[in-house]
């Protein structure tokens, strides 16, 4: 009998998996093998093995060279973005998820200092490559995206709402549905609606302009937005980032190639960027 389940469902089982291997990695060390993964999953090294590589595109052995700290920083070496150049250059249309067409939109800065009132906000979970994901929408576009794996539902969403607190939210899985299979399915025109304030916006866009697979840092988006004392409030602005995955907060790290922060937890943060890597080598 041939698998039914979608097949960003099947990612999010996959993600699960993954994310309890992530752990073992960090536990056992990058000698790990095979059969003492497999083990602490309680699963056959036959069926975890192509779990795993279902969701990774290649095997368990080859994808702990992308989850070690070391990553951060070959990253930095290899596929620094400078983000100038990666603008003038086209670079940002380029390596996105499913080679989305995206348009943007932001909200004028007076209408951002309502805190949403007078605007109706749509929200439902999916399933993601990355676990659980809430979404939310208005009628302009994505406003928000959260991955749900390690915060929890509940969490996610009233972080989300703080955001915007005075909008009006209704559950609308009919409306949401089909903007999740357009972003982790086959991709198709994604809309997004950009809430924030000003400085805020210019670190997003900017952060747009970094191709997948490859990495920026803090500073480097201070300087191509004009302000480069202001790494502090650049990473702040990162951080806050409401529409996780299209605009990618995770390609964001600190100088020294350390991860930084992630809102959504530092194991989904490094499957992205890993899950990315591999898709770019290959």
């Amino acid at each position: 009998m041939t698998d039914q389940t979608p097949i960003a469902g099947r990612s999010a089982y996959h993600f699960e998996v993954m994310r309890r291997a992530i752990v073992l990695v960090d536990e056992l060390g990058p000698g790990a093998r095979l059969d003492d993964l497999a083990r602490e999953m309680q699963m056959s090294p036959a069926h975890f093995q192509r779990v795993f590589s279902e969701w990774a595109g290649v095997s368990p052995k080859r994808y702990q060279q992308y989850l070690t700290l070391g990553h951060a920083k070959a990253l930095l070496r290899e596929r620094f973005t400078t983000l100038e150049a990666a603008h003038a250059s086209g670079l940002s249309g380029t390596g996105r998820l499913h080679d989305l067409f995206m348009r943007w939109e932001a909200m004028s800065p007076g209408d951002f200092a309502k805190g949403g009132a007078g605007l109706n906000i749509t929200w439902g979970m999916a399933d993601s490559p990355f676990g659980p994901a809430l979404l939310m929408a208005t009628d302009r576009g994505i406003c928000g995206i959260a991955f749900t794996s390690e915060a929890g539902e509940a969490a996610a969403f009233e972080d989300l709402r703080s955001r915007w607190p005075d909008a009006r939210y209704t559950e609308d899985a009919a409306r949401i549905t089909p903007k999740a299979e357009a972003i982790f399915g086959q991709g198709g025109e994604v809309p997004l609606h950009f809430i924030g304030a000003p400085f805020q916006i210019k670190v997003w866009e900017a952060l747009m302009q970094v191709p997948s697979g490859h990495v920026t840092t803090y500073s480097e988006i201070a300087a191509a937005i004009g302000h480069p004392k202001a790494v502090r409030a650049v990473g702040t602005a990162v951080g806050r980032n409401p529409i996780s995955l299209l605009i990618p907060c995770h390609r964001a790290l600190r100088k020294s190639g350390a991860l930084g922060g992630y809102h959504w937890g530092l194991p989904v943060k490094r499957a992205i960027l890993a899950w990315e890597s591999v898709r770019a080598d290959a």
